[in-house]
């Protein structure tokens, strides 16, 4: 049993008097059942990160938990009853508790094989990482730590119980779920766990896209997410995620900052706000360079390469199982993020508008990326290009301010022109429209009696 100092101890003991846990101990007690607090739960009581998000691991069966829970809990699912799961809720808080279990893939198989266990040691021990194989016996809130995941924790090191060759031929996805707990709790990693996961790469074709596409969007999201992507990239894990990011690291033209594309990469996603679709933005971004890359008169171009780099990410994460909502933003920020840099050459304020209108509600997250992308560059430039940014935005919100330019429309509607020119619906419409709208943003018209004069010359011209 592991020795906790004095905080820890006192974060255990916090965990321990939540009353949903002294009332699930004392049901199962009561039945005769052993019930422990167990994984990620117990390892951030440790670091002392509080929260409900709590998971109970037992030697009762699911039809045993059923029986024991089904009078206490408010509400409860048992549709992960063949996995050893049964959900409830209590007053608001959701849990969830499982039998002592193990789970294998199968060679080809996409679904865990699961075999209940009849240990709490058993249990831990199929866990992925010593960090999360550690349980709070109850009611008694002794630790159990077979695999010595204190330790590890408190050395900062990421190691699995058992062999890791094993532990990741039994789930592939653990594989990348060690470069998400690598990147959220700043963990170095086992040398024998760096070499299973190259050695076990391949593995991870038999996971679904869903579950490798939460995995990713997890990591994205964690505080040191560049050391996780070194990891996936370092070891070829990256390959069967984002095939496109390892490409990225390629020489470029010496007036960058950085010697490849894919630090430059690593650079902005740090740099970006903590939301994934800005996230995948900054990871994609750049993916379309490998493809266009020229050398012009002794220097590396890359034209075009924001158009295909939308495209490629659109697939890549069309594959993923993304959202579509998600996959359409992420595509049209990779598409734009190029457009600020021709600030310097003079924007009108029509133009500013188009810029606001074209961006809509990922205006921000635009100007965001924009901003990381440049100031991940040679100092001197990166402070010329931040501050035409800036000083973009501060005109953007002056004209947001005047009339919300993001929101612009013509002064008549549809249904105003259809009665106006006594016509119906159709292409020739929304031909109308798409006029009177770039009117408005030329400031070519105004008010509803400068549309009618418009539509008028329009109809004349005809």
């Amino acid at each position: 049993m592991s020795k906790l100092f004095k905080s820890q101890q006192e974060n255990i003991n916090k965990l321990l008097k939540k009353p949903i846990v002294t009332q699930l101990s004392g049901l199962f007690t009561d039945a005769g059942k052993e019930l422990y607090i167990v994984g990620g739960s117990v390892r951030d009581a440790v670091l002392g990160i509080e929260h409900d998000d709590l998971d109970f691991t037992t030697n009762a069966l699911p039809k045993d938990i059923l029986k024991i829970v089904k009078p206490y809990a408010d509400e409860f699912w048992d549709i992960g009853a063949k996995f050893g799961t049964i959900g409830l809720e209590k007053g608001g808080l959701k849990v969830e508790i499982t039998t002592y279990r193990s789970e294998v893939y199968e060679k080809e198989s996409r679904n865990p094989k699961v075999t209940f266990s009849k240990t709490i040691d058993e249990d831990l021990f199929r866990r992925d990482f010593s960090i999360n194989a550690m349980a709070i016996k109850l009611p008694e809130g002794d630790l159990v730590d077979p695999s010595f995941g204190f330790r590890d924790l408190a050395k900062g090191v990421l190691k699995t119980p058992s062999n890791p060759m094993n532990s990741f031929s039994d789930d592939p996805l653990r594989m990348l779920r060690a470069c998400r707990f690598v990147a959220t709790f700043d963990l170095g990693v086992d040398k024998e766990l760096v070499s299973a996961l190259v050695k076990l790469k391949e593995r991870l074709e038999i996971i679904s896209k869903e579950r490798i596409r939460d995995e990713l969007s997890k990591m994205l999201l964690a505080k040191d997410v560049v050391k996780g992507l070194r990891l996936m990239v370092e070891t070829g894990l990256s390959e069967y995620i984002v095939p496109e990011v390892p490409k990225l690291k390629m020489e470029i033209q010496p007036q960058f900052y950085h010697k490849d594309v894919l630090e430059h990469t690593y650079r902005v996603v740090n740099s970006v706000p903590q939301d994934l679709v800005t996230k995948l933005a900054a990871l994609l971004h750049d993916i379309g360079k490998p493809d266009t890359r020229r050398l012009i008169k002794g220097e590396v171009h890359f034209y075009g390469h924001d158009v295909l780099g939308a495209r490629m990410a659109r697939k890549r994460l069309f594959e993923l199982r993304f959202p579509k909502k998600v996959i359409e933003d992420v595509s049209k920020l990779i598409r734009l993020h190029l457009r600020p840099y021709t600030y310097y050459m003079g924007w009108t304020d029509s133009a500013v508008r188009r810029y606001a209108r074209d961006a809509g509600d990922l205006l921000y997250k635009l100007n965001a990326l924009a901003i990381a992308d440049c100031t991940t560059r040679i100092p001197g430039k990166a402070k010329k290009n931040l501050e035409l940014i800036r000083d973009l935005e501060k005109r953007i919100n002056i004209l947001e301010e005047e009339e919300e330019s993001a929101k612009i429309r013509p002064p008549v509607d549809g249904n105003e022109v259809m009665e106006y020119l006594k016509m119906k619906p159709g292409p020739k419409l929304g031909e109308i429209m798409n006029i009177l709208l770039e009117a408005r943003l030329d400031e070519k018209i105004k008010s509803k009696e400068d549309a009618y004069k418009m539509l008028d010359k329009w109809k004349k011209g005809r």
